[in-house]
């Protein structure tokens, strides 16, 4: 098993940027890839970036592109994502997960572990 906690989000401006994290513990050498999704009030979950845990090979939605960062450090099994210019529509709980696998990272159904959540909300 393992076992992955979000921290960071919060409240934010229109343009401003936050930051989130997911430590992940326990079987953590089973991971392949690690992945952020998002889902806001009355929307399904949706994929915002994901990024192969060896080769650090990234993947983006396209609506984040050029605005969001996805980071790993191996060392201390941490996932990061960095948001700069937020947009109101970037508003949702954000998730992270780890898949033991490197097929469809960009699909939810692919994961295998999910943190918790943590909610982002950006203000016009």
């Amino acid at each position: 098993q393992v076992q992955l906690v979000e921290s960071g989000g919060g409240l934010v401006q229109a343009g401003g940027s936050l930051s989130v994290s997911c430590a992940a513990s326990g079987r953590t050498f089973s991971i392949r890839a690690m992945g952020w999704f998002r889902q806001a009030p009355g929307k399904e979950r949706e994929f915002v970036a994901a990024i192969t845990w060896s080769g650090g090979n990234t993947y983006y939605r396209d609506s984040v592109k050029g605005r969001f960062t996805i980071s790993r450090d191996n060392a201390k099994n941490t996932l990061y994502l960095q948001m700069n210019n937020l947009k109101p529509e970037d508003t949702a709980a954000y998730y992270c997960a780890a898949d033991r696998g490197l097929v469809a990272i960009t699909t939810a159904a692919s994961y295998d572990y999910w943190g918790q959540g943590t909610q982002v909300t950006v203000s016009s």
